[in-house]
């Protein structure tokens, strides 16, 4: 009977939603007296991208406190140890080049690999925040045609939670910046600006993904003569990268890359090269959005009662009896 009723209610919850052609993507959740769809993880699961390095990394670096930091090597992302901020700061600059020579000598790496230290955000991941805007998010891309995925990596990315302007300018949850908003139809002056509404910020980022950002995608990995499935999680990745770089950015960075073909070696090709204004911020953006994925993914099962496909109804995962959270 318990199950039967859940069904029901997440039936009501999808026909309130409507199909989409990408319900098979989508989970309704149900944790405690809220229902919620959001996409699933299960393509970068199945796919082994949590199983790299780099997002791992950044799955520690959102986790961490903003009073410890991680050495690591920027290449790679492998770690060499996890300290306070107050110890390494306590160092001089000669002892801290000696340090990160000695983690050089490690790894076996030359005097041109860079070490990097970083600091850890969990102040500023704030999934539990984000995560009531997600279905939202996804119900408004939906709404203008445009895949939900970029939805949910964006909010779980761009100021999670948070009203912020970042330092160049962009604004709302979807961090667009004033010229931009203003281009996918929003007002942005002195008196109004329409990014920090979440409607209005969400149509002008699906705006953006339709009408440029994905026309842009194909124009450079066609110039390639890649393949590609636009639902492919590469491709998705891909979009994100010219979403967050700008197409010129990306074009340049495939340039130098010169692929063969698409998938999951040319993201990873791209987290490790940089030409024009691609570079370390550009390089991190989409392991940030498979690390945040990851995150959400862990805690949606952790807290659910109940997951279910949205496509087929189908339980997907269901608390034992007797656990809690």
């Amino acid at each position: 009977m318990r199950i039967l009723l859940t069904f029901l209610a997440f039936t009501t919850l999808t026909l309130a939603y409507g199909q989409s052609p990408w319900d098979s993507d989508k989970i309704e959740v149900k944790a405690g007296d809220s229902l919620s769809v959001i996409v699933s993880a299960d393509p970068i699961i199945n796919e082994g991208w949590d199983q790299l390095a780099h997002p791992n990394f950044w799955r520690q670096i959102m986790a961490l406190s903003p009073d410890s930091c991680i050495v690591n090597v920027a290449k790679t992302r492998q770690v060499f140890a996890i300290m306070s901020n107050k110890d390494w700061n306590a160092q001089t600059d000669a002892e801290k080049d000696s340090y990160r020579d000695s983690v050089r000598t490690h790894f076996g790496l030359t005097s041109e690999d860079r070490i990097f230290v970083t600091t850890g955000k969990n102040h500023f991941y704030q999934f539990d925040a984000v995560y009531p805007q997600l279905s939202r998010g996804i119900a408004a891309f939906e709404l203008n045609d445009v895949d939900p995925w970029y939805a949910q990596a964006i909010l779980l990315i761009e100021s999670p939670g948070q009203m912020k302007k970042s330092r160049v300018g962009a604004y709302g949850p979807f961090q667009l910046m004033p010229k931009v908003a203003r281009a996918q139809g929003l007002t942005v002056n002195r008196y109004t600006d329409e990014r920090e509404d979440f409607d209005r910020s969400a149509y002008g980022a699906s705006q953006l993904i339709k009408k440029i950002c994905i026309p842009e995608a194909r124009r450079i990995l066609d110039a390639h003569a890649l393949e590609y499935s636009e639902n492919d999680l590469w491709f998705r990745l891909f979009v994100l990268h010219v979403y967050h770089a700008g197409s010129y950015n990306v074009a340049a960075v495939v340039n130098k890359i010169a692929p063969e073909e698409g998938g999951q070696e040319l993201i990873t090709n791209m987290w490790i090269n940089s030409a024009a204004n691609f570079g370390n911020n550009s390089q991190n953006y989409t392991q940030l959005a498979l690390a945040s994925q990851l995150i959400l993914n862990d805690m949606v099962k952790k807290d659910a009662e109940i997951i279910l496909n949205c496509a087929s109804g189908l339980i997907v995962h269901e608390r034992a009896k007797g656990a809690s959270n």
